[in-house]
């Protein structure tokens, strides 16, 4: 059957109210509705009359229908925005959040004054966001996207593809628990957001994470810290002379990761907070003084 825009909205938000808070409610209503019917929320609100047709209410019901069974919106849509830039998303890889912004953030501070065109490599890098981010912001910068998931790497080989970064970014398959092949070179930085939920907190997790994001990108083991001793021992190969090392970490893991990196032979240079004023990132350098 066919509706007003109006109705659709009103009758979204209703269902979705039984799940989540009036505000959170309305703006997913909103933004659902915009991505079944490609049309912006300026011209729905212009526009509240205007019967949707009967292909828009259908798809409208049936993404409803996924986000009351606690899907999560961004796979609902199959999008999502991180640092200001678009993004394809897929259960395949990790819903990029507002905390990993701090890690991002961090590389690129950094990213910027380092050496021309630098080499970076983005490792654990799921969709691609935090690689994608740096090479949008550090015009020379030559990135490279690895992960172990095939399925992974072919959503962030079309997340390059679609910031137009195709000729400075590329993906290749790579295990951060063993040593990294030496055809990838040397590199200026390697940024990290790896697993670093431990096995306790995995039953933990609430529904919307366990049930429906991949466990590969969740679970760093008994401690949460299988990958910051993998990465800090075997990756150091990787890096150049003074290179840097950024890692994203889970709350309270902090003093943790950094004694695991100064154990193998790292300065820390920066610790850092998320939006919520939580610890969260780490920067450090490997084999000589900072440039």
């Amino acid at each position: 059957m066919v509706k007003q825009y109006g109705q659709l909205y009103l009758d979204t938000r209703r269902a979705l109210m039984a799940v989540e808070e009036n505000q959170d409610a309305s703006n997913i209503a909103r933004q659902l509705i915009c991505h079944v019917s490609g049309k912006s929320l300026e011209e729905i609100l212009a526009n509240r009359e205007l019967y949707a047709d009967e292909a828009v209410v259908k798809k409208t019901e049936a993404g409803l229908k996924r986000l009351l069974s606690g899907e999560p919106l961004a796979y609902v849509l199959g999008e999502w925005a991180f640092y200001g830039m678009p993004l394809h998303i897929t259960p395949d890889v990790l819903i990029p959040r507002d905390d990993t912004v701090a890690v991002a953030e961090m590389a690129i501070r950094k990213a910027l004054f380092l050496e021309q065109d630098p080499r970076i490599l983005d490792l654990c890098c799921g969709s691609g966001c935090i690689g994608i981010a740096i090479a949008s912001r550090v015009k020379d910068a030559k990135v490279t996207l690895a992960d172990l998931s095939r399925e992974a790497l072919a959503v962030a080989k079309d997340n390059v593809s679609l910031n137009k970064l195709t000729g400075r970014v590329r993906c290749l398959q790579a295990d951060a628990l063993t040593p990294p092949d030496p055809f990838m070179g040397k590199f200026d930085m390697i940024v990290s957001n790896p697993p670093y939920v431990t096995e306790e907190e995995m039953e933990q997790l609430p529904p919307s994470v366990k049930d429906f994001e991949p466990h590969m990108a969740l679970n760093g083991g008994e401690d949460g810290l299988n990958f910051y001793r993998a990465i800090g021992q075997n990756y150091r190969k990787a890096l150049k002379p003074g290179g840097f090392l950024c890692l994203e970490f889970g709350m309270g893991q902090g003093d943790a990761v950094c004694d695991i990196l100064e154990e193998n032979g790292y300065t820390i240079l920066e610790r850092t907070r998320d939006y919520n004023d939580r610890e969260r990132a780490v920067l450090s350098q490997y084999g000589g003084k900072e440039r």
